[in-house]
């Protein structure tokens, strides 16, 4: 019988590991539910594990939704260890990655689906992990020079967890330092994020219905938050 009662055929690790520390003692695995089959069932919640391509859940977290709460659950590495290994499973070398995740990265995938957080039966909940990455040297040349392909992602620890239940609980992490009204270049000095990363957040709270464009500043679109005065745009 598999290990915790988790059908790990053809499973990632990491996805496997993140249902098991989401199920605690009494969650349900593998439920099917209305045509589809849920990750695990948890105190009456669908619990959903995506690692990656949120795109590819919008048709089954949409129908599920309709008629059940349902919590997506998207982990992203604060910190990674790099394991190489040869073709027969050899260790080659451990090292940590000089990259340091951080939770705003989720906007990355919400991008496919930013409406979602306005229904009431969904909920966000970004892990922030500790993980190994397994790479496979082979010696075949691929773009960027790689000699390598990445075989699997591996849960050290969950380290901490941000649950979002609605638009306003994301808004509740931007500074109250940003200017009213504010551009993608004040998102992202004030989170200390990347420009491209700030344009994509602000993307999706503009979707959400959590900030509104009011105009422009010279090239660059300027917000407000839902609800605040748009005629302080000039």
């Amino acid at each position: 019988m598999p290990e915790n009662g988790i059908n790990t055929y053809n499973e990632n690790p990491l996805h496997a590991a993140l249902k098991a520390h989401y199920a605690g003692p009494d969650g349900a695995f593998e439920v099917p539910v209305d045509g589809y089959i849920a990750d695990l069932v948890q105190d009456g919640v669908l619990v959903e594990i995506q690692t990656a391509n949120f795109g590819a859940m919008r048709r089954k977290l949409t129908s599920l939704m309709s008629t059940h709460p349902v919590r997506l659950v998207h982990p992203i590495a604060a910190e990674k260890w790099i394991v190489r290994l040869d073709p027969h499973g050899e260790t080659l070398g451990r090292r940590k990655s000089p990259k340091r995740g951080r939770w705003e990265q989720v906007f990355t995938e919400l991008v496919a689906f930013p409406q979602l957080m306005r229904e009431p039966n969904f909920t966000l909940a970004v892990a922030m992990i500790q993980e190994e990455e397994v790479r496979i040297v082979d010696g075949k040349r691929r773009r960027r020079g790689k000699d390598w392909k990445r075989s699997e992602r591996r849960l050290l620890e969950v380290v901490d967890q941000r649950l979002f239940l609605t638009p306003g609980d994301l808004l509740r992490e931007i500074p109250d330092a940003i200017p009213t009204p504010f551009t993608t270049a004040d998102l992202a000095a004030q989170l200390s994020m990347p420009r491209w990363l700030s344009q994509k957040m602000a993307y999706c709270l503009r979707e959400m219905g959590a900030i509104v464009s009011v105009g422009k500043k010279r090239n660059a679109i300027q917000y407000v938050f839902s609800g605040e005065d748009a005629s302080i745009a000039v």
